[in-house]
């Protein structure tokens, strides 16, 4: 059914999982019309009743956005490319059966803003996370500026975001960016026996504590941000150091940003 996602059902428990292991699971758009659509089977089969988002491998949850489909694009397609991103983390944080992100490695950029997305998240004691756009000339345009600063705080979020910081499992945990930590080995049997002991509880009251929690963090200061967000990767997009940021990345070199 999925080219990029292997999908399993358990015990109600639903597990989707990236399997680009050649891209550390990397967010091309298949990915994302893929996971939307996954994301569309928890909404509507009766049958799963939580989902777990990971990715294949011990190496990588989400290493990040697929940059090689950032070549050429213009503000305008930037624009657009941050605002599916966004819809589709919309789409998992406002499910109305819990998401929760099973971080296998590391989650990095668009990978850290999956995990953000999802009700909460527990980490293997290998996992970093990090939001490193401004190594590419770049902002998180799927939700990053946002959903980071509601978890650790504004002065936390504004240095790992201006730095491009990469924070391990401990200081995750320490922030409050993650819940639990586990090995690689027992990770999903963790997540899972926490989701189980969730589905014991009564299903409605379960969605109306993600509704009024989301509503609770996400006010509408918030969604303006999100607008601001979108915005402002359009912006980067027609920069000088995006450019130049991007193809040092894909050329393996150190970039020379200009201001421009």
């Amino acid at each position: 059914m999925y080219t990029t996602l292997i999908t399993t059902l358990v015990d109600g428990i639903f597990t989707i999982t990236i399997n680009r292991p050649e891209k550390l699971n990397a967010l091309n758009a298949t990915v994302f019309l893929e996971l939307d659509k996954a994301i569309d089977e928890v909404y509507n089969t009766a049958g799963i009743k939580s989902a777990i988002v990971t990715g294949t491998g011990t190496k990588a949850f989400v290493a990040g956005a697929d940059i090689t489909e950032f070549d050429g694009l213009s503000k305008e397609q930037a624009m657009a490319l941050s605002k599916t991103g966004q819809d589709v983390f919309f789409k998992i944080e406002n499910s109305k059966k819990p998401i929760v992100a099973a971080v296998n490695g590391f989650a990095l950029g668009g990978g850290c803003e999956l995990a953000m997305a999802c009700h909460f998240r527990l980490a293997s004691d290998n996992a970093k996370f990090g939001q490193p756009e401004v190594n590419l000339g770049l902002i998180p345009g799927y939700g990053g500026t946002q959903r980071l600063t509601q978890l650790v705080g504004k002065g936390k979020s504004m240095e790992l975001q201006m730095t491009a910081a990469l924070v391990d499992a401990s200081e995750a945990l320490r922030l409050g960016l993650i819940n639990h930590i586990a090995t690689p080995e027992n990770l999903l049997e963790k997540t899972i026996e926490i989701l189980k002991v969730i589905q014991s509880k009564a299903p409605i009251a379960i969605g109306k504590v993600i509704e009024c929690i989301n509503t609770a963090v996400v006010n509408e200061t918030g969604k303006s941000g999100y607008n601001k967000e979108v915005q402002a990767f359009g912006d980067c997009f027609a920069t000088e150091d995006m450019k130049e940021g991007t193809t040092a990345f894909l050329e393996k070199r150190k970039a020379n940003f200009i201001g421009k």
